[in-house]
């Protein structure tokens, strides 16, 4: 047989985004995504009207006033518990997507989503602070669940030339969601008591309802279906929807190939994942850049962003409209980012965001130390809070989920989430639960704890990352070959000859010397 130079041979085609990608990118972003962004905001602008309910059904029940400490206990436990369903969803996922798949778990996980929207909704009116708490904690297991599928979706339905692209859906529709949970907020809006502040948790409903009238009309992931579920034909209708052409059966074979070559056709267990050598470095790139992900600091941001702009002299009736420029500056940032990530790559957006955190970070502290001093000095300290927002949405708000789904072939890939999400939901927990007495030991040098955390995520991402960008899930696993200690070559060889004999059988006849879009 005469084979053709390598020269010669064809690079992939470019890509269109079509209707049925952008369709599910959208969709499935706008249930899953929104509401983990919208839920991190909600609670903020109704929090006095909440303790007051929470004092007023307190006097119903025992005739007497909550005290102080039962209040903040209440408060902090329905604020906190949303972290703790996050990690139980995050534990179901392995579990979810076996039994459901990528989209089905989606689809089932609304179902979360709307018992959570009524419980949070009617809790004022049933007169039980109890309903707000067990709300609370089950959407927070709707976001452990969507934080994990949806990326893992996205990544399986996109082209690799544009997988970055749309796997950005997942950040743009947090920081969205976010902002959108501030506008509602706002006192003219649904952040009053005179407008029934448990609207704004009876909106949760609209995004999960919007997924279910939609989602089910758009294809399952095309990896899952050939490779777990053995349907030929539905992956190839896949496929041909989300690639927009209908001859596929050069992606149909490069799925077939990477299946032969993990030998196995089973979800592996976390604990599979943790012994396999060939996948060490990947696991401890997820874990490093998820830790970072939460640790780095931008939660606890929020907490100074009210008394710099009460410092900088701003009415306390102004400031929510001020806060609203966080929001859209996360918004925007993670927008560019959406667009840019093809083209400058995957490393170097978390290297500078990562590296650029660290700088505002430190300009932040120097600037709350000497606020009292200067009288324009918070305007100094509020600029670097949006910095330093633009930066963790230019690369580190929305990559790490990205690379998750990346850097992990198809039967270890569920589990890889399942740490993932765990690592994530832990670090928020602790954030959470630990700052308040950092910052009362430290000050303002509290953050200064979290340049350290930016600058070992970026140095540690600059000595071990490899470059995703434009290539297969097949390549990447390879790209690590050589710091995991495997020089073996043969899932590479793997692949070749099964795409060699996919082409010497005729199966793809004029484009055969194309390569695949995945």
């Amino acid at each position: 047989m005469q084979h053709k130079d390598s020269s010669d041979v064809k690079g992939p085609p470019k890509q269109r985004l079509t209707v049925c990608l952008i369709s599910a990118a959208f969709f499935g972003s706008v249930g899953s995504s929104f509401l983990y962004g919208y839920n991190l905001s909600v609670v903020n602008a109704p929090a006095s009207y909440i303790k007051t309910f929470y004092n007023k059904t307190w006097i119903d029940r025992y005739n007497e006033p909550i005290g102080d400490g039962t209040v903040t206990l209440l408060w902090s436990v329905t604020v906190s518990i949303f972290a703790i369903g996050g990690l139980v969803g995050a534990l179901t996922v392995s579990f979810l997507i076996k039994v459901l798949g990528r989209k089905g778990t989606l689809l089932a996980n609304n179902g979360l989503a709307l018992i959570a929207a009524l419980l949070l909704a009617l809790g004022e009116t049933a007169g039980s602070f109890e309903m707000l708490i067990i709300g609370r904690f089950i959407i927070g297991m709707d976001s452990g669940v969507s934080l994990s599928v949806l990326p893992m979706y996205l990544g399986e339905i996109s082209p690799r030339q544009v997988r970055g692209s749309i796997g950005q859906f997942h950040s743009i529709f947090i920081c969205l969601g976010v902002f959108i949970g501030q506008v509602l907020g706002l006192p003219e809006i649904l952040g009053q008591v005179s407008l029934r502040w448990n609207f704004l948790f009876g909106f949760l409903a609209l995004p999960a309802l919007l997924q279910l009238c939609v989602l089910p009309f758009l294809p399952e992931s095309p990896r899952f279906l050939l490779m777990e579920r053995r349907d030929e034909a539905g992956a190839e209708k896949a496929f041909q929807a989300f690639l927009g052409r209908s001859d596929v059966s050069r992606e149909l074979e490069e799925v077939h190939a990477e299946s032969r070559a993990q030998n196995t056709q089973r979800t592996a267990s976390v604990l599979e994942l943790f012994r396999k050598r060939s996948l060490r470095w990947q696991l401890i790139t997820v874990i490093v850049v998820m830790s970072c992900y939460q640790l780095c600091g931008l939660n606890a941001i929020w907490y100074y962003t009210n008394g710099i702009l009460q410092n900088a002299g701003f009415q306390p009736a102004v400031i929510p409209y001020i806060t609203l420029s966080t929001g859209g500056i996360e918004t925007l940032a993670a927008v560019i980012s959406g667009l840019v990530i093809e083209k400058v790559g995957r490393r170097p957006l978390l290297i500078f965001g990562f590296s650029a955190m660290a700088v505002f970070f430190s300009l932040l502290t120097v600037f709350l130390h000497y606020q009292d001093r200067f009288s324009w000095m918070p305007y100094l300290s509020f600029t670097s809070i949006l910095l330093l927002i633009a930066s963790f949405c230019s690369g580190p708000g929305g990559v790490p989920f990205v690379l998750t789904g990346e850097l992990f072939e198809q039967s270890y890939r569920p589990a890889a989430f399942m740490i993932a999400g765990t690592v994530n939901w832990l670090s928020n927990f602790a954030v959470g639960l630990l700052f308040p007495f950092i910052q009362e030991a430290l000050q303002t040098f509290a953050f200064l704890l979290f340049v350290v955390v930016c600058v070992a995520g970026a140095v540690y991402l600059l000595l071990v990352l490899p470059e995703t960008k434009n290539k297969t899930f097949m390549e990447i696993s390879q790209s690590f070959s050589k710091i995991n200690g495997i020089p073996d070559q043969t899932q590479e060889r793997e692949m070749k000859d099964a795409l060699d004999t996919a082409a010497t059988n005729g199966l793809q006849c004029a484009e055969v010397e194309m390569e695949s879009s995945f």
